[in-house]
């Protein structure tokens, strides 16, 4: 009775091995190859339970979602302008034919990405190859990677691959050839300063001699003003002079003598030499001369 029921434990184990072993689950994140003795019999790229026949038969899952190719070390690239220029890059791929995929690369993930970076690399050469560093840099960036992206794909489907995106990362001058251009961008700073410099000297000399300019006119037309209204003032001064001359000549150079007497005794140590005789003491030697 004790071997029947260690043999039927065995027969059930057994079953239960044989069962599981022909049992197997395929996600949404994969999709699955059904070998038997070494040969593709069946591809399975639907979520679900499948059966097989165990032993005779075998299943090798891939990936079903996006993956990614990133570069480790940026290449090297020349432009049209013969400047080298360091670039990284990723692409965005994924298994669309899995039997193809499997035929092409023996389901080598490794092999299928140094097959996308020999065709992208190829179709950089090129690319680049026909643009200068400021196309590749910023000005047909977006074009470059659009172009990549069709090559790449294109190749890729004959290994059962689709090329979902190429995105250039960084594009950037080598370290030696970076020094190089920021000296020149200096020395091209320093040339417009220097320009901008002599330029604001040129302008500040000619708006000096501008302001001295007029300067000079604004003096000379006060000067010409200034001395136009003294012969105005002298003009009506003598005109005066003579009208109360001619009503009252003994009192006019009575008042004359005067502010001569004042102009010359101001100061006492003021010394005037003159003849006792002189008319200048008319009027100090005889005031009734005046009445």
């Amino acid at each position: 009775m004790k071997s029947f029921t260690t043999v039927f434990s065995g027969i059930i184990i057994a079953i239960f091995f044989l069962g599981s072993s022909a049992i197997y689950i395929v996600d949404e994140r994969q999709q699955a190859i059904l070998f038997q003795l070494g040969e593709v019999i069946d591809v399975k790229t639907e979520p679900g339970l499948y059966f097989k026949i165990p032993i005779a038969q075998n299943v090798r899952f891939f990936e079903k979602r996006i993956l990614t190719m990133d570069t480790e070390e940026p290449e090297r690239f020349i432009t049209s302008e013969k400047k080298n220029v360091l670039v990284d890059l990723f692409v965005k791929w994924r298994i669309v034919d899995v039997k193809q995929y499997y035929i092409s690369v023996r389901g080598d993930e490794g092999l299928a990405q140094t097959r996308l970076a020999q065709t992208i690399n190829s179709s950089l050469r090129d690319e680049f190859g026909n643009r200068t560093v400021h196309d590749v840099v910023s000005g047909e960036r977006d074009v470059i990677m659009e172009i990549m992206r069709q090559k790449a794909d294109h190749d890729a489907r004959s290994i059962g691959v689709e090329v979902v995106d190429v995105r250039l990362k960084r594009v950037d001058l080598p370290q030696e050839v970076s020094e190089s251009v920021y000296r020149r961008m200096e020395a091209e700073r320093k040339r417009v300063a220097n320009e901008l410099r002599s330029t604001g000297a040129a302008e500040s000399e000619k708006i000096r001699a501008d302001a001295d300019k007029q300067r000079e006119i604004i003096l000379a037309e006060a000067y010409r003003e200034a001395q136009k209204t003294m012969g105005d003032g002298d003009s009506q001064s003598a005109a005066i002079y003579a009208d109360a001359f001619q009503k009252d000549s003994e009192f006019y150079a009575f008042w004359r003598s005067i502010d001569a007497y004042k102009q010359s005794f101001k100061n006492k140590g003021d010394m005037m030499v003159l003849e006792p005789t002189s008319d200048f003491f008319k009027y100090l030697k005889n005031p009734a001369v005046s009445k």
